[in-house]
């Protein structure tokens, strides 16, 4: 069964862009919006076209400077030119002559570690590198796409991926980043789907995650708090806002030290809330980026001695593992029909347990030495 993949907005400009006649006018035929993005209040102010670049991935500053041009970006309902200077509040439309296209997500014979199913539920274990749901550049060989070749009917759940496009994504209540490894949950009746997307908002999930990060944390454990939200000078990215202000949500993430090896250590997280990137951001926002992310900086040597040899021996942990440092190891629920409390736990990936085994006898060599 064909299962059909509906965005609101189109997910790239560029290709709608090219289409533009600039001859056309919303008198002579209709409009049809793209993207609408609604300025934060802590955005600093920058040109339009500079803004919308950051904001929509695969696009040029070309493209969106010929689409002002044609009178198809708006600021407030008016169409502006590309040197506007964006304000907080600001809301910015992206209008085109097409309507926005439909993708469709193919079934595909994707093998998937099926760690649990019954008639309602089924629990995964993803593999890193996998991306959970289509999207630009990752149409095919997603989770969903393996979804649904693997189960029928699956139920659809209209959510956003991001400020600007939306889907529906069949059986799927939540996420975890592309590189990211672990335990994923997916509904599979409509009942059982809305049950467990009032769990995680009512933060009943038991998640934890277990990551390596730079440095020697210094507390055996404790909590991060800090509000998370889109980076305002990098929409692509993810940063930490003050406790209680206006800009990013709340989010906690409370951790304990599995295992110390001076220059990293490993820790389990628990999650409060679950913001995106929140585990890397948190980490980040205290001086502990997760091991070789590098969205947050941690791709590079940041803690460790000057020397060629130990210079080799992190490239070759970065070899091993060429992705974060991060997996989601455990997932505690209630079972959406039988009310049953019931418990997944998942073993460390090849990849990560290579890199901290690798850790262990560099350490014992060091003592040695």
């Amino acid at each position: 069964m064909v299962l059909m993949l509906y965005l609101c907005h189109a997910v790239n400009i560029q290709d709608e862009i090219e289409e533009i006649d600039d001859s056309s006018s919303e008198e002579s035929q209709g409009l049809y919006e793209h993207h609408n993005i609604k300025v934060e209040k802590g955005q600093v102010m920058m040109r339009v076209d500079k803004f919308i670049m950051i904001r929509v991935a695969n696009t040029t500053r070309t493209k969106i400077q010929n689409a002002c041009e044609a009178g198809f970006v708006l600021v407030n309902g008016k169409p502006v030119k590309s040197n506007y200077r964006i304000k907080p509040l600001d809301e910015i439309s992206i209008v085109l002559t097409v309507p926005p296209r439909d993708v469709e997500v193919v079934p595909e014979n994707i093998p998937i570690n099926i760690v649990f199913e019954d008639d309602y539920i089924a629990l995964i274990n993803k593999e890193p590198g996998m991306v959970v749901h289509p999207a630009y550049g990752n149409y095919r060989g997603t989770l969903v796409n393996a979804m649904a070749y693997h189960f029928n009917n699956l139920p659809k759940i209209k959510t956003r991926l991001n400020n600007d496009v939306y889907m529906e994504r069949p059986g799927l209540v939540h996420r975890i980043d592309k590189n990211t490894s672990g335990i994923i949950i997916m509904a599979k009746t409509e009942l059982a789907m809305v049950r467990l997307a009032k769990d995680f908002y009512d933060r009943t999930m038991d998640r934890k995650y277990v990551a390596i990060v730079w440095g020697d944390v210094k507390e055996d454990a404790g909590t991060i708090t800090a509000n998370v939200g889109r980076d305002l000078r990098d929409r692509k990215k993810m940063a930490t806002f003050p406790v209680g202000g206006e800009l990013g949500k709340h989010a906690v993430t409370h951790y304990k030290v599995l295992e110390r090896f001076g220059y990293i250590t490993v820790v389990e997280c628990k999650l409060e809330t679950g913001r995106t990137h929140q585990i890397r951001v948190h980490f980040k926002s205290i001086g502990h980026p997760v091991f070789n992310d590098y969205e947050y900086g941690g791709d590079v040597i940041l803690k460790g001695i000057n020397s060629a040899s130990y210079k080799q021996f992190i490239k070759n942990c970065f070899e091993l593992m060429p992705r974060h440092a991060l997996h989601a190891k455990t997932l505690g629920i209630t079972h959406p029909i039988s009310g049953e409390k019931l418990f997944f736990d998942s073993e460390i990936p090849d990849d990560m347990q290579k890199v901290i085994d690798k850790w262990r006898r560099y350490m014992k060599d060091k003592v040695l030495d």
